[in-house]
Order: structure tokens, then C-alpha cells, then sequence
């Protein structure tokens, strides 16, 4: 997709449109097409033959990792459970979801504006803050000096997550759940509490999945509308 439609369509609806899913346990990927989500790989707007980033194979939606981009959901969502089943196929690999996306583009011509839930092997939960912000208790320890905080490039974005063995043994599936509701973003790895952050500053937007160089299957992509966070996943 070229730039200027991609900007067309955040321009059309960021701020003016949010969906509530219309029943609980809205199935984001129906397991057949790419149905409800667009790409956005800056790789085609030079060459449009560039091969697909995210296709469907065997029931499963999997991003290749390249080229490098996001697919992102046609609606935008604000306070519910997100439901993923992910897992590297091949070797450990980087990828990461990114909630109340925003703005294509907007971090190193790439990242939309968000905050990403990090699915990297190794540092699955990890917060990594795009133009959008959010805290976490002990920040100073868990995100490095204060002075070196922020949202843009060069800045301290990266959040760590609470655990180091919370996934599983690569090739194996893993269960991440996110919830959000309001400014707070709480997230679980496979039943392990790994992130919970508060006051973001955002609390709405869209929600994209990462070609970020490593293949990456997802199984189960089930958003959820809540009220309030809970307890155990």
C-alpha cells in the first residue's frame, strides 16, 4: 500500500472511529484470509511485485519477517482481552504486537505509533513505548536512567519484562494474553503475569502484528471487550 493511502486512511479515521467488538470473543483472523487487517511494508511502495510479508498458510496466519512491516487491523479497539497463540517455527526470532496503533510510519519510517508487547524469543512481554508512553512500577530499574527516557529514536523505549522463563521451548506454542482497558496495559506469557504498566498515553487505536525478520505462526488472534483488568489471565 502507497504511503499517501496509508495516511489517507489514518487521517480518514484516527480519533473519529473505535470499534467495540460486537460480541465477546471477536476471532480477529478467520483462519482462511486476511480479512479485517491491511499491510503497510514500505519495501512495496518502490516495487509492488515485492513478495507479501503475511500470508495464510495451513489455517494459520504467519508473518515471514520480510519484508520488513506491520499488518494492521482495519478497526480500531479500545478496552478488551487480546488472545494470541504464537509460536517461532525455525530459529528464535523477533516479532512483537503493537496496541493502539496509530500513525503509519512514524518511528524510523517503519513503526506505527503505539506500544508494543514485545514476542521476541527471550523477552516475550518486554514493553517498547512508540510515540506513545506508558509506566511501570520500579521504571527507573527496568527502563535504564531517567535522562535517557522517551518515545523517538535514540531514547530509552524499552521497558523489561518481570520474568525470564516464562515461554516456551522454541518450536512450541505460547499462550500471551493482553488486556486494556482504559491507560492500563496488564500481560501474561503462557499464565505468567510478565508486564503492567498504567497511566499510557493512549488508550484506543488499532492493533498490529510485526514482520520484524523472523518467521513468526499465529494460531489464535481472539479480542475480547472487558470492563475492568483481572486478576488471572
Amino acid at each position: 500500500m502507497k504511503l499517501a493511502s496509508i495516511l489517507a486512511i489514518g487521517a480518514l479515521t484516527a480519533g473519529t472511529f473505535c470499534a467495540r467488538p460486537p460480541h465477546a470473543g471477536q476471532t480477529l483472523f478467520n483462519g482462511k484470509d486476511l480479512t479485517g487487517w491491511h499491510a503497510d511494508v514500505p519495501a512495496a511502495d518502490s516495487d509492488p511485485h515485492a513478495q507479501s510479508a503475511f500470508i495464510v498458510r495451513n489455517g494459520m496466519l504467519v508473518s515471514l519477517g520480510e519484508p520488513r512491516g506491520h499488518l494492521i487491523t482495519d478497526s480500531s479497539y479500545r478496552d478488551y482481552r487480546l488472545d494470541v497463540e504464537y509460536r517461532f517455527p525455525g530459529a528464535p526470532g523477533n516479532a512483537g504486537v503493537l496496541v493502539h496503533a496509530s500513525t503509519p510510519r512514524a518511528l524510523y519510517a517503519m513503526f506505527p505509533r503505539s506500544i508494543e508487547v514485545q514476542m521476541e524469543h527471550g523477552n516475550a512481554g518486554d514493553f517498547w513505548c512508540i510515540l506513545e508512553d506508558i509506566r511501570v512500577p520500579d521504571m527507573e530499574r527496568r527502563r535504564g536512567p531517567r535522562a535517557e527516557w522517551g518515545t523517538t529514536e535514540g531514547k530509552g523505549r524499552r521497558i523489561l519484562n518481570l520474568t525470564d522463563s516464562s515461554e516456551k521451548p522454541l518450536g512450541e506454542w505460547n499462550s500471551m494474553v493482553i488486556e486494556a482497558v482504559g491507560r492500563s496495559i496488564r500481560v501474561w506469557v503462557n499464565g505468567d503475569l510478565v508486564n503492567d504498566g498504567s497511566d499510557a498515553t493512549a488508550d484506543h487505536g488499532r492493533i498490529a502484528l510485526q514482520a520484524e525478520g523472523s518467521e513468526v505462526e499465529f494460531r489464535k488472534i481472539v479480542l475480547t471487550p472487558i470492563k475492568a483488568l483481572t486478576t488471572n489471565p
